[in-house]
């Protein structure tokens, strides 16, 4: 709804020395050179300059009144651009994980499903957490989450084709909004603030490689920024980034010599053990943004701003091996490792005018985003096809989400005899949304029924059987599976917040949605309060309902894919022919699959904030949120007992399959400590020392009953009817146990002389992945070392070499494994963190 951002032209005080950095370090002179301008005492101020960090003014969160984080009612972390710079390898949605205890980075590494990775915040996934650039909606991305700590459908937005080089700030809302800003603000807000700088800019290079491991372990990146100045102190700001990392993998030895026996085929003795290609999906992507403020007369501003870009990502996947079922001798007499390519474009563009009017402060705005993405492959075949199978596909799915967002803000100061003034406001959204996919190439889906022949394969392995259906390591959707759902949806909120006295304030917010789809209206409330005991303590407190309405992905989304699979029943590993089906497709139906519901969310906080001293700074926020229905992907469900049924609805009957469903009512409860002080040292320099921890835990308090259509099926040796239990990509242990339980944060920030050292040490605390009801696997605790070291060599150069996970740490190897590949991703499980290892880089940036 209203801009969260007014657009003041200013430079925000960072969390972590922004304002130090862009008068020192990022000019000519460093701390020390400061330091002796300033006189004998100018460390000293120096240091109580930036152990004034909680003086960050910030409007997310509130509405009208300026506020900083010091004095915000409800838990507010700032990250400026400075710091996003400071971690390594990463785009932006890693940047965030590395630098925020509640945050957790999904670590993909399953083919297809590596392209987004979703972002977790306090224990929820990343349809709980409202996107903004510049205080308005970020559209969402196209692909829908399957893998890395999230298969719930969801389309999460994309961080990261927003280009790091146009971030000024972000400030990120850890407390529930819905109320304010819309329904998935369950878990909080993360709002990218761009650059208003009006001249200057810079241009940086970048070059870092991974300690360890197979293929291209490289990755250059070239970014810059530059302002330019218009009439009446106006200003438009460009900013770019190219990127190319390689295609990686860090695979153990297969060690299944059955499957790959001379035996069963020849060429298996001169085979490597290697066995997968599953990991870090090489990217070559191009982002651009801009963002420009002219002022007018009548004090009327018109604003614009954009971010387009384009990439192309290819993913590995597991060996196809030459006495499989899925190689063609003819075409690949030694096997294959199919590939899934993508390429995508992603863009949106936001106009507006703000200004005053009778006392009243308003915004007008329209936006509209598109991300588009086509799925292909560079090297793979149709094994049913049988030789005449091409080894390339064009096409072989596209994903499209667009989003229009139009907004009417309004915000006023009314005088009412209190210790201030009231400050109301209201406004009005109407959003339309549309997610569309389209049938690929039909040479990559359709079952051409060849049956393999003697001279096929060497030693004829499979004489007589059928050939794997469909393209190798990729998403093919026919038309059955193409899908245009549209949905419109229009809101209203109402804000006011008032000072019963000058030490308490208090906002009431309401807010109504109307969705022309299943979902319907709604209607969500908000009560936040702070209370200053003295000047060095505050408490501060939340209580709130939300909605969340099922994704477009999660209502329309379907598709069929040949992977590996741990069978939910024996633990094992194995290949599945799996299915995720329409919630309202007759076979669905049939299965017990009812219209999805929208979710429903209560949430508290409770938290302190304390300033025992002018440079110390401690807040501590507890939370809880409970979501009743909430939308997940049941188990898989297959076995003799469903295939009749999956037979009279066209397909083999050896399909694994799912739907969506609201399954499952659940709580989570966390905590967020946070601290930051900084340190004199006179010649030696100034350290900023910052400490954040977040405890969080999710339990299930109720799951829905199984429907009578699966109870009614009968004896199923060998396979499963579990509607919602423990599987390897989802259910319970996904929800309850695949995070870990608390992130501890330690950092220090080190400016003296020319040189700026940046350390901080992360401890992901163990985790468990639970497979099936009687088997878990237990992953330790890990700590994660960055540093990284900056020289500035002259009043505009600065060169920087660093280190993420400078210890090269990985997960434990406790997973149950796969050893017919020896992916590591059934060894490893789902990580909080990158199990790629270490990455060392070097940096030179020019800054004018």
């Amino acid at each position: 709804m209203r801009s969260l951002h007014q657009h003041k032209r200013r430079r925000v005080r960072s969390l972590s020395f922004a304002t130090l950095l862009s008068a020192g370090l990022a000019g000519s002179y460093s701390l020390a050179h400061a330091q002796q301008e300033q006189g004998n005492d100018g460390g000293k101020k120096a240091a109580t300059s930036i152990g004034q960090v909680q003086d960050v003014v910030v409007t997310t969160g509130v509405r009208g009144e300026q506020r900083t984080v010091a004095d915000s009612p409800a838990p507010i972390d700032v990250i400026n651009g400075e710091q996003l710079q400071h971690t390594g390898r990463a785009e932006l949605s890693e940047a965030l994980a590395r630098l925020l205890p509640s945050f957790n980075f999904g670590t993909n590494i399953a083919g297809v499903n590596s392209v987004i990775r979703p972002v977790s915040n306090r224990g929820l996934g990343p349809a709980y957490t409202l996107v903004l650039v510049n205080g308005k909606r970020r559209h969402n991305s196209a692909l829908l989450t399957n893998g890395g700590g999230d298969s719930s459908g969801v389309n999460a937005v994309d961080l990261d084709t927003i280009p790091l080089s146009a971030v000024d700030h972000i400030e990120v809302l850890k407390d529930s909004a819905a109320a304010q800003y819309g329904s998935d603000a369950v878990a909080g807000v993360v709002n990218v603030v761009l650059k208003t700088a009006s001249h200057g800019g810079s241009f940086s290079v970048d070059y870092g490689s991974l300690y360890g491991g197979n293929g291209n372990l490289e990755n250059r990146k070239v970014a810059g920024d530059i302002g330019f100045e218009l009439s009446n102190d106006g200003f438009i700001h460009f900013s770019a980034d190219a990127r190319k990392r390689g295609q990686s993998w860090w695979n153990l030895p297969a060690t299944n010599t059955n499957v790959y026996s001379p035996a069963s085929n020849p060429k298996n003795a001169n085979w490597n053990r290697d066995g997968a290609h599953n990991g870090d999906p090489g990217v070559e992507a191009y982002n651009i943004a801009y963002n420009a403020e002219l002022p007018l007369k009548k004090g009327i501003t018109l604003y614009s701003f954009a971010t387009a870009g384009t990439s192309n990502v290819v993913s590995g996947n597991n060996f196809r091996r030459p006495n499989g079922l899925a190689t063609i001798s003819q075409i690949y007499p030694d096997g294959y490792f199919a590939l899934n390519n993508a390429s995508s474009y992603d863009f949106q563009v936001t106009a507006g005018a703000k200004g005053k009017s009778d006392g009243w402060n308003w915004d007008l705005s329209s936006g509209y985003g598109k991300n588009h993405v086509r799925q292909y492959s560079n090297l793979t075949i149709n094994p049913s096809l049988g030789p005449a199978s091409p080894t390339s596909f064009d096409e072989l799915a596209t994903f499209q989400f667009e989003q229009w967002t139009t907004n009417a803000d309004f915000t006023k100061a009314f005088s009412l005899g209190l210790a201030k003034p009231v400050q109301l406001s209201w406004g009005l959204e109407q959003r339309s949304e549309r997610f569309s996919t389209y049938a690929g190439d039909p040479l990559g889906y359709i079952n051409g029924g060849y049956i393999f022949k003697p001279g096929d394969q060497a030693g004829n392995p499979n004489v007589g059987s059928p050939a794997s259906v469909g393209a190798q390591g990729a998403i093919a959707l026919a038309p059955q599976d193409a899908a245009n759902i549209r949905r419109n949806v229009q809101a209203a909120y109402a804000d006011a917040g008032f000072y019963p006295t000058d030490k308490w304030f208090v906002d009431l917010a309401v807010r109504g949605e109307h969705y022309d789809d299943s979902a319907g209206n709604t209607i969500s409330g908000k009560l936040n309060s702070r209370y200053d005991l003295t000047p060095q303590i505050a408490v501060r407190g939340t209580v709130g309902s939300g909605f969340r309405a099922p994704s477009l992905t999660q209502i329309g989304y379907a598709q069929t894919d040949n992977r590996t699979n741990i069978n939910p029943v024996t633990g094992a590993v194995g290949p599945s022919l799996s299915k995720l089906l329409l919630n309202d497709s007759p076979l669905a139906r049939a299965l017990g699959a009812q219209d999805l519901k929208p979710e429903k969310s209560v949430n508290f906080g409770l938290g302190v904030v304390l300033k025992p001293a002018d440079n110390l700074n401690i807040t501590l926020d507890a939370y809880q949120v409970t979501i009743k229905d909430r939308i997940i992907r049941t188990g898989y469900l297959f076995g003799p007992a469903l295939s009749p049924l999956l037979q009279s609805h066209g397909l083999t009957g050896s399909e694994w399959v799912q739907y969506f469903a609201n399954g499952v009512d659940t709580r989570t409860r966390g905590l967020d400590l946070v601290a930051d002080t900084a340190t004199d040292f006179g010649r030696l320099g100034v350290v900023r020392w910052n400490a954040a921890l977040n405890w969080n835990r999710t339990d299930i308090t109720s799951i829905k009953a199984t429907p009578a259509q699966l109870n009614g099926l009968g004896a199923n040796p060998g396979g499963s009817l579990t509607w919602f239990g423990y599987s390897a990509g989802g259910g319970i242990g996904e929800l309850t146990s695949s995070q870990p339980r608390t992130k501890l944060i330690l950092g220090g920030r080190w400016l003296v002389r020319d040189f700026d050292v940046n350390l901080q040490a992360t401890r992901y605390d163990s985790y468990l992945w639970r497979t099936t009801p009687t088997l878990s696997y237990k992953f330790g605790a890990k700590w994660i070392t960055d540093l990284d070291v900056t020289y500035a060599l002259t009043k505009s150069i600065k060169l920087t070499v660093g280190a993420a996970n400078l210890f090269d740490v990985r997960p434990d190897k406790n997973g149950p494994g796969d050893a017919s590949t020896g992916a590591s991703s059934f060894y490893y499980g789902p990580s909080p963190f990158a199990p790629t290892g270490g990455f060392y880089y070097a940096k030179a940036t020019y800054e004018f």
